[in-house]
């Protein structure tokens, strides 16, 4: 991958930012036309991946620029309808370049598929029953997905929890727990559960309710690490240590609070849902099992931390379930989905979820600075005057005229902008 770092990236046209990809041979110009060509994602094709289709519906695109990932340049494609996050995530990872980038790493492919299991007098003693033939599981689970077995995967353990007391008495739930290397897993383990549930019926002497994959891929994590120092982060209005306390500060609200963590992750999930989106990928099922993540411990809180280290220098991590697949579904189907994921080079559904992790605590990265000094508004408006422009009718360069004076008066709005098209037109209404 040719360099990630691209001058002035953002201050070119959409045409000239396809053409510099095309240069530096990210992208081919077939490639490159499909991106500038709406209605990419055919009828036919929709219609195949969906019920009812009666059309599709588009994302912006937009590219992160310079990250590096484990020492590797990574060109990142995010669809994300809100201004500022491709520009917060693209400058973070500016920052971090001087010290290496973002670090991640990730566990095996691990999902869990759930067997809830009712009518069972003695529930201990059924999962001691049902633990006993463990390999018998394991092993008609696997007779049920061949080429998995072949590419490496496929059922690993068994796990059996017992809820003694529910409203529908005793429960108890088996776990299948499989490896589902580079797909995402829902069809894969609910096919093992539903196979094996009759076995488990057996054994537990009880009746096979739910047989399905749980979002909580909490043995499915990708992490990411980053380290700014105080001078990475100084600015001609701001001390970096300064900064750095601040960042601190607000973070250890949000690993205490409720309120303020749902909106602290919420930054995190705005750099990753995009990738996740734009790759094709389910995008709900990554939200579910991160908010429950986030609630492992007992109380809701932050999915990433942020520390000094004995240097004064700035770490952050996030550790998140990331269950990401390479294989199946959209990620086959969307051309774009696999042009996103040649963009980015990507060969592993685990290079995938690290890469979105880095995306994630790069993001968290941008709030929480802007939070800590200027405010969050000040760069967001400046993005969202955009919008605010184009809803009222700006065009070309009369668009940029209008958001540079929106921006300059601090009066973001629509009345605001129609005034100024107003004038910039020389018409009164």
């Amino acid at each position: 991958m040719t360099c990630s770092r691209i001058a002035d990236f953002r201050n070119l046209s959409p045409r000239d930012r396809l053409q510099k990809l095309v240069e530096i041979e990210a992208l081919s110009d077939d490639e490159a036309t499909k991106l500038m060509s709406p209605g990419v994602l055919g009828l036919e094709t929709a219609n195949g991946m969906i019920e009812n289709v009666i059309g599709t519906f588009e994302l912006p695109v937009g590219v992160a620029t310079n990250f590096i990932v484990n020492g590797r340049e990574v060109l990142i494609p995010l669809a994300v309808e809100e201004p500022s996050v491709v520009a917060a995530a693209s400058y973070m990872a500016r920052l971090a370049r001087d010290s290496g980038g973002f670090t991640t790493s990730c566990s095996e492919p691990l999902m869990r598929a759930q067997i809830q299991l009712l009518d069972i007098p003695d529930p201990h003693n059924a999962r001691l029953s049902i633990l006993a033939n463990k390999q018998e599981i394991i092993d008609k689970a696997n007779a049920c997905d061949g080429l998995l077995n072949r590419l490496g995967g496929g059922c690993r353990d068994v796990e059996v929890h017992v809820f003694p007391h529910t409203a529908s008495g005793p429960m108890v739930v088996a776990h299948l727990i499989v490896d589902v290397r580079d797909a995402m897993g829902a069809n894969a383990v609910n096919t093992m559960a539903e196979a094996v549930a009759p076995l488990v019926e057996s054994l537990s002497g009880g009746r096979a309710c739910l047989r399905i994959l749980s979002n909580l891929a909490d043995l499915r994590l990708a992490r990411a690490q980053v380290r700014l120092s105080a001078d990475q982060l100084t600015t001609s209005r701001f001390d970096g240590k300064a900064v750095i306390e601040g960042i601190v500060e607000a973070y250890r609200l949000a690993a205490i609070d409720p309120y303020r963590a749902a909106t602290h992750n919420k930054g995190i999930m705005n750099g990753i849902d995009p990738l996740i989106i734009a790759t094709g990928n389910d995008w709900r099922a990554v939200e579910a099992g991160a908010h429950a993540f986030a609630s492992r411990h007992g109380h809701y809180g932050s999915l990433s931390t942020w520390e000094k280290n004995t240097q004064g220098d700035l770490v952050g991590t996030l550790e998140i379930p990331m269950p990401v697949g390479l294989v199946g579904g959209a990620t086959r189907t969307h051309p774009l989905a696999q042009l996103s994921l040649k963009l980015m080079g990507v060969e592993t559904a685990s290079e995938l979820g690290e890469i979105a992790a880095a995306v994630g605590l790069a993001q968290n990265l941008a709030a929480l600075r802007a939070l800590s000094t200027e405010g969050i508004q000040k760069g967001h408006m400046a993005l969202h005057a955009r919008n605010i422009a184009l809803t009222a009718g700006a065009t070309g360069g009369e668009l940029d005229l209008i958001v540079r004076r929106m921006v300059e008066e601090g009066r973001v709005s629509a009345d605001r902008a129609s005034e100024l098209l107003r004038q910039q037109r020389g018409t009164i209404s």
